[in-house]
């Protein structure tokens, strides 16, 4: 329940597989009767249509050890468009075939030995293209099979992130007859030890529609294919997992449409993948050192947390050495040498002792040599500027004149914003280059000045340093509505490991005015009395703004929130961590769940405005039921409409611009039809597992709120 208020101060059949046949038929075979495009006339946006294949599509009994090669001919010349990332064939073969142009078509040549009695797919993804505007073909394939009959069953389902709780695109499902593998106990090793027998691929809302499948149950895995290998890489790619097996001869029938917006079939999921990086099998080695300046080295490791025993450097005491972990996963790791420049040598050796996998996967304790060398290159800007001087110089001697050379910019670095609001959840955030040896904060002064205070007023302040970086503090204080503060640091209140000191820095601040920002109170509601979650408010892009972890039962308020598009997104905190865990596929532990807040209209997006309070009930029992495919089908067409409603509006403004720009009110130019199929919760009706809507505009409305003032 959401409430505004203004504050006082302001199952597959024939019939399926028919209607599919015919909706990539809509998509490959719409044309119109010229394919030139007349001068000054408008660009075409069709792509090439099919008009002859050989062998025919869905041929029958191709021989496995001397396939045919297949040409395909279209009504114009075509190009080819990134071969490697769009094409894939199901199952995969061992060699790709290759496809090149021939006149006005493309000659497939198959390069690999087939295995009998299998139906073979080849998808092109969006690789065919037309010559001219580069069109591409949307979801165009070649079916064959090397037995008597194709294989003719479908699925269709969801990919979505686990975390961000959104579409993942252009992700691989691979479906293995679950009688052929291993059925997994404790141990889930299927991705690793075996080949798909069928592969379907999600478009970029997510939405995939596998085919050419056998009516027997298929254990079924879903990855995004980071490095466009076709193969899944722990800790890079992301991995989601059903926990049960599927028949798609006992599935429930689906909706199914061609996308007229973008240009591709999509359905109704029957299966709902929660996607989530598993590190379990990351392997922990030392992969690369380097040392990028005089006073830092880096050193990269393979997987997180690496457990460093010790290390010596047999010119540094190893007090003078700082162990900087640089990222969040700490996989990466800075060492800071506290040394003067001059007595830092070129080369820095050393050993370092840690624990790394083995070759059979165990981690025992090892210990690598370091070789950390480094050498004084002088950028272009150092070059003409040393230039500039020497023929300043040289001038000057010439003249008889005396020449002194400039005093050098100091070289201490240190980020801090110089103007900006502070408030109660935004402080004053300070970056050092190099880790500091020397911090007096007693010699940094904060003043304030507001309409009651006139004079200026010291401020209590400290210091946080940050649990992650080392070399990034905020100044914090209780920083009040509208006031103005000043603050001075005099020059050496910093030093830092290469014995450089701060120059003078002098930066002015404003209180926020709370009149300019909104406040969400979000109150929780579970009866789950040891139930934690994570409340977090993002901006429309999925982006976290403020976050409220080891939240239970209650009312939370988050202030000084920005005027626009927000959304609320919930963490489940089974463990009660404070943070989001990831799953674990080899030992079968889905990811913690994460889900956004939608209203009673089904809309994720809340349009919060400047000195308004918003009360919003997040009911976590409903928020966090079960999943059933009609709550994600239900979600998903929520999420269209909204997608649609605003492709609507910008496209009405823009028109409205163009109108007004032109003088010409009342015209439209520029129309934007939600035509042919319509899009996923378009307001078509089913018919037959078909939707057959022509028409999306009926079921966009975004909903309406109660806004109490």
């Amino acid at each position: 329940m959401t409430r505004y208020k203004r504050t006082k101060s302001g199952g597959v059949t024939s019939l399926l597989s028919a209607v599919i046949v015919l909706l990539f038929a809509a998509a490959l075979f719409t044309k119109c009767a010229s394919t030139m495009t007349p001068t000054g006339g408008p660009k075409d946006t069709i792509p090439p249509v099919i008009v002859y294949m050989n062998p025919n599509n869905f041929t029958t009994n191709i021989d496995t050890l001397h396939p045919p090669k297949i040409y395909v001919e279209f009504d114009e010349y075509v190009q080819i468009k990134d071969q490697q990332k769009e094409l894939y064939t199901s199952p995969a073969m061992k060699k790709q075939p290759s496809v090149t142009r021939r006149g006005k078509g493309i000659l497939i040549t198959i390069k690999d030995t087939l295995r009998p009695d299998i139906t073979y797919a080849i998808n092109f993804g969006s690789s065919i293209c037309d010559n001219n505007e580069g069109n591409p073909l949307h979801s165009m394939r070649y079916v064959f099979s090397t037995g008597n009959t194709i294989d003719s069953m479908y699925m269709s389902g969801y990919t979505a992130d686990s975390y961000k709780a959104d579409s993942v695109s252009k992700t691989f499902i691979y479906f293995f007859i679950a009688d052929s593998v291993e059925r997994p106990v404790d141990y889930d090793s299927t991705m690793f030890n075996y080949k798909p027998h069928v592969i379907a691929r999600a478009e970029k809302n997510g939405i995939f529609i596998a085919q050419n499948l056998k009516p027997v149950a298929y254990r079924i895995y879903a990855f995004e294919d980071t490095n466009n290998n076709m193969m899944y890489e722990p800790s890079v790619d992301q991995i989601g997992f059903l926990d049960t097996t599927y028949n798609p001869l006992y599935m429930p029938g689906f909706n199914i449409w061609f996308d007229s917006l973008r240009h591709y079939p999509s359905a109704d999921p029957q299966l709902y993948f929660r996607m989530f990086k598993d590190r379990r099998f990351t392997r922990q080695v030392l992969s690369q050192q380097e040392r990028p300046e005089r006073h830092k080295a880096m050193l990269y490791f393979g997987a997180e947390n690496p457990e460093v025993t010790k290390i010596e450097f047999d010119s540094i005491p190893s007090e003078r050495v700082i162990y900087d972990p640089f990222t969040a996963g700490r996989d990466t790791v800075a060492l800071w040498f506290d040394i003067p420049s001059e007595e830092l040598p070129d080369t820095i050796k050393g050993t370092i002792t840690y624990f790394k996998h083995d070759s059979v996967n165990n981690l025992v304790e090892s210990t690598d040599k370091l070789r950390l060398a480094w050498k004084y290159v002088e950028s272009k800007e150092e070059q003409k500027e040393r230039e500039r001087l020497e023929k300043e110089r040289e001038r000057a001697e010439k003249n008889g004149e005396s020449w002194v050379e400039p005093e050098k910019q100091n070289p201490f670095k240190v980020t801090i914003p110089a103007t900006g609001e502070v408030n109660k959840d935004k402080h004053v955030d300070i970056e050092f280059a190099y880790p500091v040896t020397k911090f007096d904060s007693t010699l940094i002064e904060l003043t304030m000045t507001s309409e009651t205070v006139t004079e200026p007023q010291s401020v209590k302040y400290h210091f946080v340093q940050d649990s992650l970086n080392r070399r990034r503090y905020q100044l914090r204080a209780e920083w009040q509505p509208k006031a103005k503060y000043e603050l001075m640091i005099p020059a050496g209140a910093f030093f830092n490991v290469a014995q450089e000191q701060n120059d003078t820095i002098r930066c002015k601040y404003d209180g926020s005015d709370p009149e300019k920002y909104a406040t969400v109170n979000v109150k929780v509601l579970s009866t789950k009395q040891n139930a934690h979650y994570i409340l977090q408010i993002t901006n429309a892009q999925g982006k976290v703004q403020k976050q409220i972890a080891n939240a239970t039962a209650g009312t939370y308020r988050f202030e000084y929130v920005s005027p626009g598009d927000i959304m609320i997104r919930v963490v489940e905190d089974l463990n009660g961590n404070g943070k989001w865990d990831t799953g674990d596929m080899v030992l079968m532990r889905q990811a913690e769940r994460t889900e956004i807040y939608k209203n009673d209209d089904g809309i994720e997006t809340i349009t919060t405005k400047a000195n308004w309070e918003f009360d919003i009930d997040v009911d976590m029992d409903k928020l966090f039921a079960p999943i059933t495919m009609e709550t994600v089908i239900k979600m998903l067409n929520d999420r269209e409409d909204e997608r649609l409603k605003k492709l609507s509006e910008e496209q009405a403004k823009k028109r409205q611009q163009n109108n007004s720009q032109n003088g010409q009110n009342g015209q439209n130019s520029g129309g934007f039809g939600f035509g042919g199929f319509g899009g996923m919760g378009g307001g078509g009706t089913t018919s037959g597992g078909l939707r057959t809507g022509t028409s999306t505009t009926g079921s966009m409305g975004m909903g309406t709120n109660t806004i109490r003032r």
